[in-house]
């Protein structure tokens, strides 16, 4: 499943259109100032939480969505109440938008704070663009609660809802199986696993729970050599403006 896919399922063409029409041109305007922050493609979804990673943001969008899906099912089908899937899908797929302009590369090609993330937080950023951009309201209130209790408002939908539980539930299983694989590292082969991502994380736990601890220091080598080969040419170069294709 990619990104491009998820969008189709939103079935209101006006609301498809605004949410992919944001994901190809994510960048915001205060007074004169046009900020654009990271590519969307290769931004994390947090600098040292979950989904820290080149492609972490992304992978979060997915992989939520697919956890919203699974949750409409179970009001519909087990309580059989209504859900308005169009509203989950937008409001999950934007949700976490504006993470990218509060962002940018360290010169060690780490990510930093941006001068706008140093001002102004993700939330606030992609509800005012929600809003400027003509999203209707539920869609822009479930991205509002989106943090629950800790939001500027809880969810008074069931689509914010599940919005809430679904970014969640992915935060947390995608935070705490990268906690997981760095301390299985740290403690076994006595490195620092900073820059893991997901795919690796995962493959290192399941390494200990199958082969016990032995295994984790010849993994961590096919790793390293796996990112090697596969590495890309500078991404400092890369533009916010290219097509998506996830």
């Amino acid at each position: 499943m990619n990104l491009r896919y998820v969008i189709t399922k939103i079935k209101d063409k006006t609301l498809r259109e605004k949410v992919n029409e944001l994901l190809q041109d994510p960048r915001i305007r205060i007074g004169d100032t046009v900020y654009e922050g990271l590519p969307l493609r290769i931004s994390p979804a947090s600098k040292g939480r979950h989904h820290s990673y080149e492609g972490g943001l992304i992978q979060h969008i997915l992989s939520s969505s697919t956890i919203g899906l699974v949750l409409c099912d179970v009001v519909e089908r087990i309580y059989h109440a209504k859900v308005d899937r169009d509203t989950v899908l937008a409001a999950i797929i934007t949700h976490d938008l504006m993470k990218p302009v509060t962002y940018c590369f360290k010169q060690d090609g780490g990510v930093n704070t941006s001068q706008v993330g140093e001002q102004l937080d993700h939330l606030t950023l992609v509800v005012s663009e929600l809003i400027r951009r003509g999203f209707p309201l539920n869609v822009v209130h479930a991205v509002a609660a989106h943090h629950g209790k800790d939001s500027p408002v809880s969810p008074h939908t069931i689509e914010a809802l599940i919005c809430f539980l679904a970014d969640s539930t992915d935060a947390t299983l995608n935070g705490e199986v990268l906690n997981a694989a760095r301390y299985l590292v740290s403690r076994y082969v006595g490195e620092e696993a900073t820059q893991l991502n997901a795919d690796e994380a995962f493959s290192i736990v399941n390494m200990k729970q199958s082969h016990g601890y032995a295994g984790i220091k010849s993994l961590l080598e096919e790793i390293k050599l796996k990112r090697e080969t596969r590495r890309a040419p500078s991404r400092h170069n890369q533009s916010n403006h290219e097509t998506i294709h996830p």
